[in-house]
């Protein structure tokens, strides 16, 4: 076991043997080795058979790839149970590195997936347009309260007529004018920004069958679906779909010991930027009028007496959903009909006329490209694993609507 603690320039070890943190016993530590000499350390003082484990940082999936390439095993340990070992009256590198090593040997420290080199790259995409997204609304309020300061209250508008409101709703003095052009200035970097990264996401979308597939649900277009591919990645990492509904954080929390008991809500745990985009999927379904889970959600609205609640159900309806199209375990896709048809007309949309002309495509290449891919690009299996054995008839009583029907597929 290789203790590991990584710093931006350079890194420290502790070589342990040992199966417990009780036996580990420290035989070796490497002492602010310089970054560049990471290859050539990991091959002259490790083997394929060690374990190295780092705590999560700003450069530890870049680590583990290094080690990975030349034949080593390295694991990443999330950085919230790590700083809850950390020593607050004596601590450096040295008792880090053998700190991490025998956490890991304690089994309590969790193990953090390390993506692909296109899974984080989706993910930068996600986080670059979620700041976007941030600095637009934030140089937005500026602007109304700058505007509600100087007595000046406008409806809802775009950029440009909103710029033309402005400049005519009052006689600004000259430093109030140039505040206000900065202002409008931020907001068109932001706004343009932002759409550079929805088109981006677009056709990254349009372009990855299984992202493309996500579509098929119920209250998921490109945004979603961008964000599923980037967050989730490798669904098999995932064994079963109430392990990615605890990753979303879409369980609720509960506490039963001894004589007491008590169950909250679905918050403080799990990954609260795909579930905040679930959620807002869960209430376009809501607000549909003739979809099944609709009217599921809506009766369980009414009996629980609760909207948030129902809006939670839905989001987690979903996330299985997801599990099972991401696994492939759905009927294959055979016609475009009108609703499908319409996200990916917006899909389009988002790619925007100037990428539009730049690619060299246009909107009706896309939507027969897309229909292909939607048609061909992926293979659908139902229950591979079970066989059918036909059952005697009986009166089955109520019955149960199927996952494919509760989102319309059949």
């Amino acid at each position: 076991m290789i203790g590991f603690d990584s710093h931006p320039d350079s890194f420290t070890a502790a070589t342990i043997e040992g199966s417990t943190p009780v036996s580990a016993r420290v035989i070796k530590t490497f002492n602010k080795v310089p970054m560049g000499q990471l290859e050539s350390w990991a091959r002259k003082h490790t083997t394929p058979l060690d374990t190295i484990v780092l705590e999560a940082s700003g450069n530890s999936f870049h680590i583990v790839r290094i080690l990975e390439s030349i034949g080593r095993k390295a694991l990443v340990l999330e950085s919230y149970w790590m700083g809850k070992l950390k020593e607050a009256h004596a601590n450096n590198d040295k008792i880090s590195a053998i700190r991490i090593g025998k956490a890991f040997l304690a089994g309590t420290a969790k193990v953090v997936w390390v993506p692909d080199l296109k899974t984080q790259e989706r993910r930068d995409w996600f986080h670059a347009k979620y700041r976007a997204v941030k600095r637009t609304t934030q140089t937005n309020n500026r602007i109304k309260s700058y505007l509600s300061d100087n007595g000046v209250r406008l409806q809802r508008k775009s950029l440009k007529t909103l710029k033309n409101a402005v400049s005519t709703a009052k006689d600004w003095t000259p430093r109030q004018t140039q505040v206000l052009e900065g202002m409008f200035m931020e907001m068109e970097h932001a706004q343009e920004q932002r759409n550079h990264w929805k088109s981006l996401m677009a056709q990254e979308v349009l372009e990855d069958p299984l992202m493309l597939s996500m579509v098929r649900l119920c209250g998921i277009r490109d945004g979603v679906a961008f964000a599923l591919g980037a967050l989730i990645g490798d669904i098999n990492r995932f064994a079963t779909h109430k392990k990615l509904v605890a990753y979303i954080g879409l369980n609720p929390a509960f506490d039963d010991s001894g004589n007491n008991k008590w169950e909250g809500g679905i918050g403080g745990h799990g990954r609260a930027d795909l579930r905040a985009l679930l959620i807002e999927s869960a209430q376009s379904i809501l607000r549909s009028k003739k979809h099944p889970l609709a009217i599921w959600g809506r009766k369980l609205m009414a009996r629980k007496s609760s909207l948030k609640l129902a809006v939670a159900a839905i989001a987690r309806k979903l996330t299985v959903a997801i599990w099972y199209l991401m696994k492939g375990r759905w009927i294959p896709f055979e016609e475009l009909d009108s609703k499908i048809s319409a996200k990916i007309g917006k899909i389009i949309t988002n790619v925007g006329k100037q990428k539009l002309k730049e690619l060299g495509k246009t909107r009706k290449d896309w939507r027969e490209r897309a229909f292909k891919t939607l048609k061909n690009g992926r293979t659908y299996v139902l229950y591979p694993h079970r066989k059918y054995i036909p059952q005697p008839e009986a009166d089955p009583g109520p019955r149960r609507t199927a996952l494919a029907q509760e989102y319309g597929i059949e």
